[in-house]
């Protein structure tokens, strides 16, 4: 959803208000409990007054999200694991559910916001109001690690290694299958897909479209009917490894977009309320844009994907 629309249509999922607008509309749970403070939420006819209301299949809601009055991300008071700061960038491991700057849809509550407040607002100023400091993303629901440039100097540094792809970067990802071979290269041209302009897709190697990517895949541990994979990036282009891996028939475990979840799993994730791509940014690695060394850093899986591969178990397969 954009500024200045409307959703409206009919709960699919009893439960809590919020919980189940936040599914339908694509917002953070955050950002629906705002709008029905701000009265811009209501169900079967009337206005809502209470996120954690009880809300029942059929009944009808409409969401409106007003226009922003003013574009520029401000501080917030949220929590963020720091890795690594100085006074030039600094390094965080974000968590699953966190956005990374204020878009259509999540104005607030991003890291940007966290990052704004944490650094008193000496972040670099390059990526403008509302995307301060910012050189590279990950997914919102994709977890791991992330730089984030403090001054001029290092954005310029920092986005110069993302463009000849110089960085080392490296994700932990639980995909559905056993790839075969355990090992290897996925390359090609990504961009838009032509069937859902929203997804991205592998293209045709004589496509004019798109841009060149190849992710390296590693098989670490072999589960029931899935497998830790380590992926590491030669490009970094939006839903990279995601798309990879799908188009190889492996998608991500919990992507609702690039795959199903194999059948024989599905019973665990409801289980476990697992409600994501199986992601993680666990290594990040280059020369300080300012002071010229060469730096890394590592992130442990969050507890949640632990959590799944133990409840997964190991293949005998």
């Amino acid at each position: 959803m954009a500024e200045g629309e409307t959703s409206s249509g009919t709960i699919r999922t009893a439960g809590r208000l919020d919980k189940a607008l936040a599914e339908l509309c694509g917002l953070s749970r955050e950002r629906i409990k705002a709008l029905i403070l701000q009265g811009d939420v209501m169900v079967d006819g009337a206005v809502a007054t209470s996120a954690s209301a009880k809300v029942q299949t059929g009944a009808g809601y409409s969401v409106h999200i007003p226009p922003p009055d003013n574009p520029q991300a401000l501080p917030q008071d949220i929590p963020i694991p720091i890795v690594f700061e100085d006074e030039h960038l600094i390094v965080v491991d974000k968590p699953a559910g966190m956005v990374v700057h204020p878009a259509a849809g999540n104005l607030d509550g991003t890291l940007v916001n966290a990052l704004l407040h944490h650094c008193a607002g000496e972040l670099s100023g390059i990526g403008g109001v509302a995307r301060p400091g910012i050189v590279h993303r990950i997914d919102k629901d994709t977890s791991g690690l992330l730089v984030v440039a403090k001054s001029d100097a290092a954005h310029e540094g920092l986005a110069r290694q993302f463009a000849d792809h110089s960085l080392e970067r490296a994700y932990l990802a639980v995909c559905g299958g056993h790839p075969k071979p355990a090992e290897g290269n996925v390359s090609g041209r990504m961009g838009r897909s032509d069937a859902d302009r929203k997804k991205m897709a592998v293209l045709p190697d004589d496509s004019s479209r798109g841009k060149h990517a190849v992710t390296h895949y590693r098989t670490l541990d072999r589960l029931d009917h899935a497998a830790l994979v380590e992926c590491r990036l030669e490009t970094g282009r939006t839903h990279q490894v995601r798309v990879h891996l799908a188009s190889i028939g492996h998608a991500l475990i919990g992507d609702p977009v690039y795959g199903r979840t194999p059948a024989p799993l599905r019973p665990l994730l409801k289980a476990l309320d697992f409600r994501r791509q199986a992601l993680h940014a666990a290594i990040l690695g280059f020369v300080h844009p300012v002071t010229g060394n060469r730096v890394s850093f590592s992130s442990e899986l969050p507890a949640d994907m632990r959590e799944l591969i133990d409840g997964i178990g190991h293949s005998n397969r």
